[in-house]
């Protein structure tokens, strides 16, 4: 192994245990107030959403993981595939923080499935992170047919599951669609 690829797993490893630690120090809990620890939580509705350590959501943290090897692949495609994945944990560690920010959760209270969102668990945020991981993974090592069929499959899947994906959620974070939301409110409950 590099040395390049072994600073770089230092790296990711740092940024994994400043996740934890500022999410910590912004007041989040560790695991789900509920005081258990589920593998999945399959009801879009359920106050245990994001407090696990899987839901409908993980489906978006990979394809974070697959857009993120895609771009930088392009971007600096002579670099190591660990500086890569260094790179895309930070951006995805960066997100992860924002997004548990009061601002952003605020934010997010104002689409019709994230009405009562209280963010994430530091479990359930760690595991996000390992999702992206996990997509970043699956683009090294997929073809590109099949990491654009997974997407596909993720975010039109989901979407009719349970009316909500990366596409919708980033499309209704940057301006309201009452068309798209109407469609949301009609998830089943």
């Amino acid at each position: 192994m590099s040395t390049a690829s072994k600073v770089a797993l230092g790296v990711i490893a740092a940024l994994v245990v400043l996740q934890a630690t500022v999410l910590h120090l912004m007041g989040r809990v560790w695991i789900c107030t509920c005081g258990t620890i589920r593998l999945w939580v399959g009801d879009i509705w359920s106050s245990e959403l994001s407090q696990q350590l899987f839901d409908w959501y993980t489906a978006s943290h990979i394809v974070h993981g697959i857009l993120f090897y895609g771009v930088l692949r392009l971007l600096l495609p002579r670099a190591p595939v660990l500086v890569r994945l260094a790179i895309a944990a930070g951006l995805e560690i960066s997100w992860e923080i924002a997004e548990n920010s009061p601002a952003v959760i605020e934010a997010y209270r104002k689409q019709a499935l994230a009405a009562g969102y209280t963010g994430d668990s530091i479990l359930n945020s760690l595991s996000d992170t390992a999702s992206m991981m996990t997509g970043f993974t699956l683009a090294r090592l997929l073809p590109w047919k099949a990491t654009v069929a997974l997407v596909l499959a993720l975010e039109i899947g989901v979407g009719a599951l349970v009316h909500d994906n990366l596409t919708l959620n980033i499309l209704n974070f940057i301006h309201r669609f009452p068309a798209i939301e109407a469609w949301q409110q009609r998830a089943q409950r």
